[in-house]
């Protein structure tokens, strides 16, 4: 038998994502690019486009490990057919969050 799928199969592309303090975050690109802001960086001329490479200097660790954990979330439940698990936000993080949030399109 032959190994088609193997060669056939398309290989996962991570990309990088650096905090504020330099903890680095690999997430599968096409999840990476559930964030509309990680979308047009990655997607356009700029410098993460080729390197797959992203720092966010205003973003602490953990507020973008949280980030990271959401859109694995969005990517595992946007069309889910069964009930959707509620998204557990901590309120001592929740107004970071918000501001990651609403700068990262997700």
């Amino acid at each position: 038998m032959s190994d088609d799928n193997t060669n056939n199969s398309e290989e996962r592309v991570y990309v990088k994502l650096i905090s504020a303090e330099g903890h680095e975050f690999f997430l599968d690109k096409t999840i990476a690019m559930i964030s509309g802001t990680i979308k047009t960086m990655l997607e356009g001329s700029f410098r993460e486009a080729q390197d797959n490479i992203i720092r966010f200097p205003d973003i602490a660790g953990y507020i973008l490990e949280r980030v990271v954990k959401y859109l694995h979330y969005k990517e595992k439940y946007s069309n889910a057919a069964t009930r959707i698990p509620e998204f557990i936000i901590e309120p001592e993080y929740a107004l970071e969050l918000l501001i990651a949030a609403k700068y990262l399109d997700c």
